[in-house]
């Protein structure tokens, strides 16, 4: 049984963090608007995020790391940032936000996307998006064990007659089998898995809100 728990940095150090790996000029921020999102949620517990459509899934992934092994996009998945927030799912305005109350999911490990998604919504929580599984990861590494990773049903892709793509996304830890490559065993991997399958391997991360920032950074004037 895992015994990981969800002491994330504060936001600070959080925002430092994602200085520190350029993510602030992938979603065309300086540092000091990172830095000012961050002190303007003084107070509050959770993960900083900057919004999927500032820094997608795609420029995320490279900047995972495990056992020294850089992350990775299946190749299967070259529409990954096409993948967004399922109905009903709201995300803040603002280029930044914090997600409270994050949790792996691992109780529904071996449930399958379409039996877990509506069991997250009636406990009154929200299933995490790719991004923010992603953020995830790259402030708290040891979130992602290996036969203890999580799917993030949060994004799905719509196909172009309306209905959804069967595939929902995840994140874990790599075999080095197939089309990874031996050299990309420990890695973290960003795939997917058929929204009907099961896998004992993989929970279910939700949160319990997202929290916008006050003020300009936050989309409010």
């Amino acid at each position: 049984m895992s015994t990981f728990t969800t002491d994330l940095p504060a936001l600070s150090d959080q925002a430092e963090r994602l200085i520190g790996l350029g993510v602030h000029e992938t979603a065309g921020l300086t540092a000091d608007e990172l830095r000012e999102a961050a002190a303007a949620l003084e107070g509050e517990d959770g993960l900083l995020v900057v919004r999927e459509d500032r820094a997608p899934a795609s420029a995320l992934a490279p900047l995972l790391r495990h056992a020294d092994k850089p992350g990775f996009v299946v190749e299967d998945m070259t529409d990954v940032d096409r993948f967004t927030p399922v109905e009903g799912l709201t995300v803040p305005e603002g280029p930044v936000y914090v997600l409270r109350g994050v949790d792996r999911g691992d109780d529904m490990s071996n449930w399958s996307p379409d039996e877990a998604l509506p069991a997250i919504s009636e406990a009154g929580r929200t299933p995490l998006l790719l991004v923010e599984g992603i953020h995830w990861v790259l402030q708290q590494p040891a979130a992602l064990e290996r036969n203890w990773c999580f799917m993030t049903i949060g994004s799905r892709l719509r196909k172009e007659k309306g209905g959804l793509d069967a595939r929902t996304p995840a994140v874990w830890i790599s075999n080095g089998t197939g089309r990874d490559g031996r050299e990309r065993r420990d890695a973290p991997k960003v795939g997917w898995c058929w929204a009907g399958n099961r896998h004992t391997w993989l929970g279910f991360a939700s949160a319990a809100a997202r929290i916008p920032v006050p003020g300009a950074l936050g989309g409010e004037g």
